[in-house]
């Protein structure tokens, strides 16, 4: 039974967030109907980072075993034909066979996460739903310096969710980056894994920092405390992006 990796994008906008989830509409199950359409075989698509509803991706990546050996372009082009059949938001970039040893999720080494917020008076007009608007103008170099403080092993509890399902608090955050380009600045973060709701959590915390009313050392503070009461308020998904996984 080959085994396929998929390497994917997609608009998260219109998702219940990648795992399939009774009564919602997912990344995973459109995917999977997909897969359905072309190999008349139901199979369960296993992803690298499980995106919430509404964040997006142009590096996530999946794996699935079919029973028949298909080429590769085969499995690729087949997959997007029935994508876009149903109108979804979602296209598979490339398909390659791998070995059973390979695994999308436990597999992987690191994972890149890309949050874009624009910064500007006017509202977006060609890219809402993928950018998080705040009109009030933000310090990125403050964000960037009060970004450091989160650098390295610690435990996250303040930046993850209530309802996260780690076993452990603890992550190794090996970049938080904060720069501006005109009226965009992007928040780049990469970890080998991230607890839920750990990048909005700290791309909301750093937003005070940006607006003055945080310092870097209230930042450090809020990690210390280990107490999510502590946490800024935590961004929309609308900006986050999956852009990376590393094998």
């Amino acid at each position: 039974m080959p085994r396929y990796r998929l390497d994917i994008e997609y608009d998260g906008t219109p998702y219940a967030g990648w795992q399939r989830q009774a009564g919602q509409h997912s990344v995973q199950a459109a995917l999977e109907q997909a897969i359905l359409g072309f190999s008349s075989e139901t199979v369960t698509l296993r992803g690298a980072g499980r995106t919430d509803s509404g964040v997006h991706a142009t590096g996530q990546v999946a794996h699935v075993d079919l029973a028949r050996d298909w080429p590769d372009d085969t499995v690729r082009d087949a997959v997007n034909a029935h994508l876009k059949l149903a109108s979804e938001t979602v296209a598979v970039l490339a398909a390659a066979k791998v070995t059973d040893a390979f695994d999308a999720r436990f597999s992987a080494t690191g994972r890149h996460y890309l949050y874009r917020i624009l910064n500007r008076r006017a509202p977006p007009a060609l890219e809402k739903g993928r950018v998080w608007w705040t009109p009030g103008r933000l310090d990125a170099g403050a964000m960037h310096e009060a970004a450091q403080q989160l650098l390295g092993r610690h435990d996250f509890t303040t930046f993850r969710s209530a309802q996260c399902q780690a076993t452990s608090p603890l992550r190794t955050l090996e970049r938080l980056d904060v720069a501006r380009s005109g009226d965009l600045i992007e928040v780049r973060t990469s970890a080998r894994s991230f607890l839920h709701n750990q990048v909005r959590s700290m791309v909301g915390t750093l937003k005070r920092v940006g607006e003055g009313a945080w310092t870097a050392a209230d930042v450090k503070a809020a990690l210390d405390a280990r107490d999510r009461a502590a946490c800024g308020p935590m961004a929309p998904p609308d900006g986050l992006y999956l852009v990376k996984v590393d094998y």
